[in-house]
């Protein structure tokens, strides 16, 4: 006959295995390893108050920029003079659609690292937080503040609406807190607005308020936190076609010089517009036309 309590210990052994399996599964995860040497490119997620390391950051060579040769110049001094353990300022790149603000800021950032071969990792840390996270900034600043690496946070398309009050905590993290921006962070930021609000809610505060030059104030005094304003702006016939044919050559696309202006006015025509980001949906287009694969996809 068959003891029936040797029956119930392995049962029991891999009941509770079963037990622990589960609890194990329904326990939140552990808290994310945060590595500022992990990489030179990080994506902040404030939920998890975690920063991906990014491996391979979607950027253009700094070279095929154009047209914007006096803003990239200020750019580039500036962060330079940050990666060498200098003041530098926060910088609001604002302008039109597609004109490489975003492309700017991450191919210096590129380039910086680059004059640097002999750190490992770079000079630069860049940091992307989104704009709905703009909230967590203090708590990504204080994650920051005692690393030795310095970090280059970059908020793209940075703009506030209506009711949206979380500018006042971008304005205090910026410069007026208690702590201060830390000495090792610069912020980098672009947008379509100058002043980071469309023209009719700063038109609606002025007709509103009881005191409508200080409800103004309070709101376009964010952009002044930027200590830098690099303005952006749609390029002329010959600038545009500088921009193709610069993608042309790099890409090694063999179109004749008279043929490629021709399609390439063609396109922007089509699409209403001469800018970066024209001049690239043309490249792709042609690229694919000519059976050519091309890299990552910049974003400009």
């Amino acid at each position: 006959m068959l003891d029936p309590g040797a029956m119930a210990e392995p049962d029991l052994a891999s009941l509770l295995r079963r037990i622990a399996d589960a609890l194990e599964r329904l326990a939140p995860p552990g808290a994310p390893v945060n590595d500022l040497t992990a990489a030179n490119a990080f994506v902040w997620h404030a939920e998890r108050e975690w920063l991906e390391p990014v491996a391979s950051v979607n950027r253009v060579p700094l070279g095929l920029l154009r047209g914007i040769d006096r803003v990239r110049d200020i750019l580039l001094e500036n962060t330079e003079r940050f990666a060498a353990g200098l003041p530098a300022n926060n910088v609001l790149l604002w302008g039109a659609r597609g004109t490489g603000k975003s492309a700017l800021v991450k191919a210096i950032h590129a380039a910086v690292n680059e004059s640097r071969p002999t750190q490992k990792p770079g000079a630069l840390a860049l940091v992307e937080i989104h704009r709905e996270d703009i909230p967590s900034l203090p708590r990504l600043l204080a994650l920051v503040r005692e690393s030795p690496r310095r970090c280059l946070l970059f908020c793209d398309d940075l703009s506030f609406d209506g009711s949206d009050a979380s500018y006042k905590s971008l304005k205090a993290v910026l410069e007026g807190g208690i702590e201060g921006r830390p000495d090792n962070v610069v912020l980098y930021a672009t947008s379509n607005r100058r002043h980071l609000m469309p023209r009719d809610m700063i038109e609606n505060e002025r007709s509103t308020a009881i005191n409508p030059a200080e409800a103004v104030e309070e709101k376009v005094s964010l952009s002044d936190r930027f200590g830098l304003w690099l303005g952006f702006h749609n390029v002329d016939q010959e600038t545009y076609q500088a921009i193709v044919m610069g993608y042309a050559r790099h890409f090694r696309l063999d179109l004749p010089p008279a043929e490629l202006r021709a399609q390439a006015a063609e396109w922007a025509i089509t699409r209403g517009a001469r800018s970066g980001r024209v001049a690239w949906q043309f490249i792709q287009d042609l690229a694919g036309r000519l059976g050519k694969p091309l890299g990552p996809t910049p974003k400009v």
